[in-house]
């Protein structure tokens, strides 16, 4: 019995030994997805999905500015025009760095948005679908503004209903 006891746990041992062997040579991947899959009534989004993730604005030390950002859209709103604004304004779509900032002027379409909601893309143009391009243009620093600036801020967009002709 003493026998068959010891001959148990000797495979026991080589079982566990064996778990742990194929355990060392295991490879992990995460995979991650993400589906944005906008109605066939409404959308306002960019054609490169990285567009907003991580944009950098080159600074050109001959000029003393910073590049543009330029991104297209597609938009559609087969129910009336698009209408589109900065959340909180434009004084929160500006770089800034701990204590300075550096206004950012945001054109969609051609149209300059504000804090209030403006038609960026009119009726006929949004019902079959169109292309914008929305232009972040920055001002210029001044001798004393350097180090690292962010910016993070909102674009809403708004379907807006057609009115009925009277």
């Amino acid at each position: 019995m003493l026998k068959q006891l010891s001959v148990a746990a000797a495979l026991v041992a080589v079982a566990l030994n064996s778990t742990l062997v194929v355990a060392a040579d295991d490879a992990r991947t995460a995979i991650n997805i993400k589906a944005d899959i906008p109605t066939k009534q409404f959308h306002a989004q960019p054609r490169d999905p990285n567009f907003g993730k991580d944009e950098t604005m080159n600074y050109n030390p001959v000029s003393g500015e910073l590049s543009s950002l330029r991104a297209t859209f597609d938009v559609k709103n087969t129910d009336g025009s698009v209408h589109a604004y900065i959340e909180g304004g434009p004084s929160s779509a500006a770089l800034y760095n701990g204590s300075n900032s550096i206004a950012l002027t945001n054109t969609f379409n051609g149209v300059t948005l504000t804090g209030t909601p403006q038609e960026v893309v009119d009726d006929p143009q949004s019902t079959p679908g169109t292309q914008a391009d929305l232009v972040i243009t920055p001002a210029k620093p001044t001798d004393t503004q350097n180090g690292l600036y962010t910016a993070s801020y909102t674009v809403i967009f708004d379907a807006v209903p057609r009115t009925p002709n009277p």
